[in-house]
């Protein structure tokens, strides 16, 4: 968790071991996009001693340009960073996506009516963390049992 903000700028899965499986043995992988450095690195670091792959991104132009489809299971953002929007990210990344990603918004915006998305309201917790990681898992589970595929995540 002594990562450097400027290190947490990496989109490729945090992975000990090549050939990694990911979701199959319970680990999810998450691109988390935060434009504060001490946040960036508090969540990713708390996702990885949660036992997940994790990599951080300080803003959306960056992650958008680091996105690989299929790469990720979850991406965690922020919605008011400068520039390209958490929302606006998640789009834009959705247009292109053949691979189920699962969506958290993590800010300190209040959720808006109606919105049902997965919604980390800031500050919080981490068993706040831990819960909309598991709504996030069985919102891919369902989403691969639809598609008639195995019921996991990682490339289901």
């Amino acid at each position: 968790m002594n990562k450097r903000a400027s290190e947490s700028d990496s989109a490729e899965p945090a992975s000990g071991q090549a050939g990694d499986t990911g979701q199959m043995s319970g680990k999810l992988r998450i691109l988390v996009v935060e434009d504060d450095p001490s946040a960036l690195t508090t969540t990713t670091g708390a996702l990885q001693a949660l036992g997940h792959f994790a990599a951080g991104a300080s803003s959306a132009e960056v992650a958008r340009s680091r996105f690989l489809d299929g790469a990720f299971d979850v991406l965690i953002t922020d919605i008011g960073l400068p520039g390209l929007s958490g929302d606006e990210l998640v789009q834009t990344i959705r247009q292109s996506a053949r691979s189920p990603l699962e969506v958290i918004f993590a800010t300190g915006q209040p959720r808006p009516p109606g919105n049902n998305a997965i919604w980390l309201q800031k500050p919080y917790r981490l068993e706040d963390l831990e819960a909309a990681l598991e709504s996030a898992r069985q919102s891919l589970r369902k989403t691969c049992a639809s598609d008639g595929k195995v019921a996991q995540p990682q490339g289901c």
